[in-house]
């Protein structure tokens, strides 16, 4: 058997590095939130660093960032006064690639915890991580270099991800709660040692897989690092690169080291088809965009430019309604303050901290704003996408705010993420806490609930899509009704009312509640007192259809209604009866008058037929498929079919209109006058049906009509 001989891969350095620098990140701007990252990890270091009592340099140093821009060498400079690295540990975390400095540093943090518990006597392993509210995470490591690692071109990330401070029990709020559910936690019994040393520092730090560094060079031809580490008495070092042919590193002395203070300084040498980074306002979006929210004080040129804090990692009891008002501008533009607001923190079954606000102005997302909406997602208030859209399904588009989760897996971009798992479970979390927060709403605030429902209830109402939540949401939509001038009722309401022995949800679409009330489908319902909901956005006959059924009450459309459907129900006092009935002679005329009629108007109708429905009505238009008359516009306008097809004419012959036009076909059938009352009586029909042929015909058929009448007053009066 020949001998197998074992090799290790074999990396070409430059061809990596080249791949990483433009391949996995698609915007270039990001190499500057991942600068800014990595910073906020030395400053963070350095801050636990101090809180753990360790000593180190000029400790009254400012915690912050600073960047500058050199127009004329083509320099941008970012300083930081965190933790620093030696001369090891640029070599080792800017020269080895996906070496994660921050990940060394938890790792040793971990491991000194480990053997701080076993030291201890009575002292239990592991704990409970409890994420305080701290800052963000940076570039430098702990010192140590790993055995065999090749030195290879120039790139080390620090900066991934961060955590919230002081999380709270899962729960919501709006604005006017005094419930505080995000102090620090209470010690716990044991083990708070390992796990909770690297747990309290792991949840600020951002960077965890030591790659973002290297997207610095799809703007730069080279970078110099200088750094002074916190700790020690060593001098500063400088590491330089151009991205290609590798990097050295040396110790800076005498003058060159002077004017070092403690701390890490990137200077990177701008591309001439990236000068736009060289621009000041151009640098202010990008910092804004992307990294508003760290911690720590980003200044760019004297000027600080996060100053806006993040209110969602905030306990709920701390902040004023002012604020919540304020937060909702600056994120949003938005001149007015929002109708409501959610504060929202949650430990499982994903943990994540959110700020909900529901706008107190109505937003078009059928139109020009289709696109425009979602939250905005964040890992460690390090903004990860604008406008997430999977974060709240589309019938909750209209909520804005932001998402801060420490949970989120990404892959090592930063910029798309590895699976949509963790989404998914924020997805449902938070809309369990929207509906939970607009159930009690509409309960406690009907009036403040109807409101909302004003402004955003054509998007809810979408909500019969969600399989899961579609009953929840079928108890919240609201709709005009019959018995509601001017208001909304629920569906419980509505049931409330419904009369005995009745199972069905009655409703008529329209496009206003006058032209509602007008619909002679609607006749009979009124004269039995028999409550109908006005639906009147194109979606509401399909959110009912997609509802099926509510508390064993069918969803069924007056048009659909046969004619012993209310029979059962007496009539309401002080409704118009119906009309006497025909003699016998009056309907042979009135047969002879429906054919007639379907003569004159041909293929035009399907049939024309005595209606059971009518009543104050001389005649409507009844869909042969069973669907209603707007659904029915609804299918044709998806597919593009202007023509409307041929209906069923049912007329009323009781109707003073009909008795008319029967005693003049029964002198003259082939009068044309009948003609034009029977075209125009069809014109008024179609109008009514929504579903016009000819405008202009008809209003020349209606003009010449007026005509004859004026022309009959005058001879019949003398005027």
């Amino acid at each position: 058997m020949a001998k197998v001989e074992k090799r290790k891969f074999r990396t070409e350095t430059q061809k990596v590095l080249n791949i990483l620098t433009h391949s996995l990140y698609t915007n270039r701007e990001i190499f500057l939130r991942e600068l800014l990252s990595n910073a906020a990890d030395a400053l963070e270091k350095l801050r636990f660093t101090q809180s753990g009592g360790g000593e180190v340099r000029e400790a009254g140093l400012p915690l912050e960032i600073r960047v500058s821009v050199d127009k004329i060498s083509g320099i941008l400079q970012i300083t930081d006064t965190g933790l620093g690295m030696s001369e090891s540990e640029l070599v080792d975390n800017l020269g080895t690639i996906a070496r994660s400095g921050s990940e060394r540093f938890l790792a040793d943090i971990r491991a000194e915890a480990v053997g701080r518990d076993e030291a201890a006597p009575g002292k239990g392993t592991g704990a409970e991580e409890v994420a305080p509210g701290k800052g963000t995470g940076a570039e430098e490591v702990a010192p140590g270099k790993e055995a065999g690692a090749e030195e290879v071109a120039p790139g080390k990330e620090a900066g991934a991800e961060e955590a919230a401070p002081g999380k709270e029990a899962a729960g919501e709020s709006h604005p006017g709660q005094t419930e505080d559910a995000a102090g620090p936690k209470p010690d716990g019994d044991a083990g708070e040692g390992a796990s909770d040393a690297g747990g309290e520092i792991g949840g600020q730090i951002i960077g965890h897989f030591g790659i973002g560094f290297y997207s610095v060079f799809m703007v730069a031809d080279s970078v110099e690092v200088v750094s002074l580490p916190a700790r020690g008495d060593a001098g500063p070092c400088l590491w330089t690169s151009d991205g290609a042919s590798g990097f050295s590193v040396r110790r800076l002395e005498g003058e060159e080291a002077a004017g070092y203070r403690r701390g890490t300084t990137v200077r990177a040498k701008i591309k001439k088809d990236a000068s736009e980074f060289l621009e000041k306002y151009h640098l202010q979006s990008v910092i804004r965009k992307h990294s508003n929210f760290l911690p720590f004080p980003i200044f760019l040129e004297d000027e600080r430019l996060n100053s806006t804090p993040a209110l969602w990692r905030e306990p709920r009891s701390s902040v004023r309604r002012e604020q919540y008002d304020e937060f909702y501008k600056y994120l949003t533009y938005d001149e007015k303050p929002p109708l409501d607001v959610l504060h929202i923190s949650v430990d499982a079954p994903v943990q994540f901290n959110a700020l909900v606000f529901i706008p107190d102005s109505e937003q078009d997302y059928f139109a020009l704003q289709q696109e425009r909406w979602g939250l905005d997602l964040y890992a460690r208030r390090v903004l990860i996408e604008r406008a997430n859209k999977d974060l709240a399904p589309n019938y909750l588009s209209f909520l804005k705010g932001v998402v801060d989760t420490e949970d989120l897996p990404l892959n090592i971009s930063r910029e798309n993420l590895q699976e949509n798992l963790v989404l998914r479970k924020i997805s449902q979390t938070l809309v369990k806490h929207v509906f939970n927060h607009l159930e009690k709403m509409a309960e406690a605030e009907s009036g403040r609930y109807e409101s909302f429902w004003k402004l955003h209830g054509k998007y809810f109402k979408f909500a019969f899509n969600d399989y899961v939540n579609k009953d929840r949401a079928a108890a919240l939509m609201r709709f005009p009704s019959s018995a509601a001038e001017g208001g909304y009722i629920s569906l419980d309401g509505y049931i409330s009312r419904a009369k005995p022995g009745q199972k069905e949800i009655w409703h008529v679409s329209a496009p206003s509640p006058e032209a509602a009330k007008v619909n002679p489908h609607l006749e009979r319902f009124l004269r039995k007192g028999v409550e109908v909901l006005y639906l009147l956005e194109p979606v509401d006959e399909f959110a009912l259809e997609g509802l099926g059924k509510y508390r064993d009450f069918s969803f069924k459309s007056v048009e659909h209604a046969d004619g012993a459907a209310l029979d059962a129900f007496p009539d309401v006092e002080g409704v118009a009866s119906a009309p006497a009935a025909l003699s016998g002679e009056e309907k042979a005329a009135a047969d002879s008058l429906l054919a007639r009629m379907g003569a004159i108007l041909g293929d035009k109708v399907r049939e024309i037929r005595v209606s059971d429905r009518l009543a104050g009505s001389p005649a409507v238009l009844v869909s042969p498929e069973g669907l209603s008359s707007s659904m029915e516009k609804l299918i044709r306008a998806m597919r593009k079919n202007d023509e409307a097809p041929a209906k069923i004419l049912e007329v009323n012959p009781e109707h003073p209109v009909l008795r008319a036009m029967a005693r003049i076909c029964a002198k003259d059938p082939d009068s044309d006058l009948l003609a034009d009352l029977t075209l125009n009586l069809f014109d008024n029909v179609r109008l009514l049906d929504g579903s016009p042929d000819d405008p202009q015909l008809m209003a020349d058929r209606g003009l010449k009509l007026m005509g004859r009448a004026l022309s009959w007053y005058t001879d019949l009066s003398g005027v």
